[in-house]
């Protein structure tokens, strides 16, 4: 598991956990960033990452990014087989 913010660009991963205070969280289950979710990071800009999550384009902060713990999709595969 690995914050967001070092998630490989384009590569697609699974949402484990959203942390941070309550209202945080709330905000960013609302954007869709539920855990068991899959999320992609398509750009880096000024410190913003924009992600792809349920089918749509969202721009975060990175600070907000480093709340979100991911695992890659192909780790996921590994730990099934």
């Amino acid at each position: 598991m690995m914050p967001l913010t070092l998630a490989v660009i384009g590569e697609e991963n699974m949402i484990r956990k959203v942390s941070g205070k309550p209202e945080v969280r709330a905000h960013l289950e609302n954007l869709g960033f539920v855990s068991g979710g899959s999320i992609t990071v398509v750009s880096t800009m000024g410190g913003n990452l924009i992600v792809n999550v349920k089918d749509s384009r969202v721009a975060i902060s990175r600070e907000m990014a480093g709340k979100i713990m991911v695992q890659a999709s192909t780790e996921n595969q590994e730990e099934t087989v």
